[in-house]
């Protein structure tokens, strides 16, 4: 066998080695980037997950806003209103004016 044949062939075969490795690592770094892409903490379905979260907190938000401006329009509507704080009192408390009479029936 002839001795530069024989060291192409070394050469030959460690250069197809170092592109396996190389071939091995970048595959390896796409699947771990890939992996964090997917489940890492500012991963993918971490993003939907918080997305979500935050779709229903506004939407509490929301809800919670109606719910206070409709308390303060209750609350202006006592103080401003003897009409209005009078029939909240019978209405809720089963209050009465001295001399009167409350008929409560159960609903059935």
């Amino acid at each position: 066998m002839n001795p530069d044949n024989l060291l192409r062939k070394q050469v030959v075969s460690e250069i197809k080695k170092k592109r396996l490795i190389t071939f091995i690592l970048i595959i390896l770094s796409f699947i771990y980037l890939a992996i964090n892409l997917l489940l890492g903490d500012a991963g993918l379905l971490k993003y939907r997950e918080l997305s979500s979260k935050k779709q229903h907190l506004e939407k509490k938000i929301t809800e919670l806003g109606k719910e206070n401006t409709h308390i303060k329009t209750q609350i202006k509507s006592l103080k401003e209103n003897p009409f209005y704080a009078e029939k909240y009192a019978r209405e809720e408390f089963g209050l009465a004016r001295p001399g009167e009479y409350i008929f409560q029936y159960d609903k059935q």
